[in-house]
């Protein structure tokens, strides 16, 4: 489970106490933004038992993570939330719009951070900020699992009102994600404004 060792020995390390963890949702999707959310914690035993039920999202029900939204952004110090349109990744690319949402939650951290610990292996190298990478960090930190849940709960809210926008697609269910619905209904009335069409299958004809 998720817990603040990593952001305690962060901390002792290099005598900083607003250490903020950053993850995304919606990489992976077809349609839709990815959305970045860095959250800085108070580094005690309360929080952790506050937020004892704080894991990685995927691991999680969508009502088990709106109720740890509401909790984490009750009792975090502070938290940013950052987003890129499905147009930004096409220009640029996933990773660097990626990069480009994270920079905005970073930026909207009021105190700012002093450290960042940032989920999978990505790294914001144009932010002057100490950091590190933590492969499957939202299971090992809770600061990142945190982000992991308020990028999530995010999104998902920002698909379910695109649903009501372009009801075809099922974006209430599936998150712009490529389940079986979603390339079936792709498949039957092309992809809309909200698609990546750098995206496969979109940009392919689909199979």
């Amino acid at each position: 489970m998720a817990n603040l060792a990593l952001e305690t020995a962060v901390s002792q390390q290099h005598q900083v106490t607003h250490i903020a963890g950053i993850d995304e949702a919606g990489r992976g999707a077809l349609a839709g933004p990815v959305v970045a959310t860095a959250v800085i914690l108070p580094l005690n035993n309360q929080i952790e038992t506050l937020l004892r039920e704080v894991n990685d999202s995927k691991t999680l029900s969508a009502k088990k993570r709106e109720a740890l939204y509401l909790r984490i952004t009750q009792h975090a110090i502070t938290f940013g939330i950052g987003q890129q349109p499905a147009s930004v990744i096409d220009e640029i690319g996933i990773l660097p719009a990626n990069r480009l949402a994270m920079a905005t939650a970073v930026a909207q951290l009021t105190p700012a951070p002093q450290f960042l610990l940032i989920d999978g292996r990505i790294r914001l190298p144009h932010l002057n900020i100490p950091q590190k990478s933590i492969v499957r960090g939202d299971g090992k930190s809770l600061s990142i699992a945190a982000a992991s849940i308020l990028a999530k709960v995010t999104r998902d809210r920002l698909m379910v009102e695109l649903d009501s926008q372009f009801p075809h697609y099922g974006f209430a269910q599936h998150k712009g994600y490529g389940t079986q619905q979603h390339r079936d209904a792709l498949k039957k009335h092309g992809p809309c404004l909200r698609h990546r069409y750098s995206f496969a299958p979109i940009r392919k004809p689909l199979i």
